[in-house]
């Protein structure tokens, strides 16, 4: 059956997200928290059957695709056609910051303009030309099997536009959480939705000693 399922993971949680910085290809860690993240989910999917595992080489998510790897035996693959939007010059800002700094770009990339760039950064446009490419490649090596991608928001903002035809100016209305399950299927049509953002092996009660 030419039909690939994929697993579609964003990385844990960094010190930036928490600061709301653009990281593009900056390469920051995780935190302790994404540490904690990337272990609950590579537990959620330890049962899967797993053919390969891609990853983004940018340690968060690299750090992220190890524990699943680590979790399900899945060989581990770095691609670098997963790695997140460049953003340029934006990289480290908070968007207060760009709104001060850059108030006409900082419209345009609000406004989702496909055409505009980042100074030194991608373009919508290109961006969904190469994860388009990247995560088609992949599927097509896996025909009949599933693989997991591990990534970052705007690679999985992309194929979640994909999945179900959404246009690049189409204002967001789903979540992308860190180390949110997400699953598509691939077939030489291409991409459709299966199921989006499951965080319940992220929902874990802490209990106290007067819970017991």
């Amino acid at each position: 059956m030419r039909v690939t399922r994929l697993i579609v993971i964003r990385h844990g949680e960094t010190d930036w997200n928490v600061d709301s910085r653009l990281q593009g290809h900056t390469d920051i860690a995780l935190n302790p928290q994404g540490i904690w993240q990337a272990g609950q989910v590579a537990n959620a999917l330890r049962d899967e059957p797993v053919d390969a595992i891609y990853a983004s080489d940018l340690q968060r998510a690299w750090q992220t695709a190890h524990a699943i790897a680590h979790a399900t035996q899945a060989p581990l693959q770095a691609d670098t056609g997963l790695r997140e939007r460049a953003f340029g010059s934006f990289e480290g800002k908070t968007y207060t910051e760009l709104e001060t700094l850059w108030p006409e770009d900082s419209m345009r990339w609000r406004k989702r303009d496909p055409d505009w760039a980042p100074p030194g950064g991608e373009s919508l446009l290109a961006v969904r030309e190469r994860i388009t490419h990247t995560a088609t490649a992949l599927a097509q090596q896996h025909l009949g099997g599933q693989i997991v991608l591990v990534a970052h928001g705007g690679v999985l903002d992309q194929l979640y536009r994909l999945a179900t035809g959404q246009e690049l100016q189409a204002p967001r209305s789903w979540h992308l959480g860190n180390a949110a399950i997400n699953r598509l299927l691939w077939t030489p049509e291409g991409f459709t939705l299966v199921g989006w953002g499951d965080t319940s092996h992220l929902d874990v009660a802490v209990l106290d000693e007067g819970s017991a």
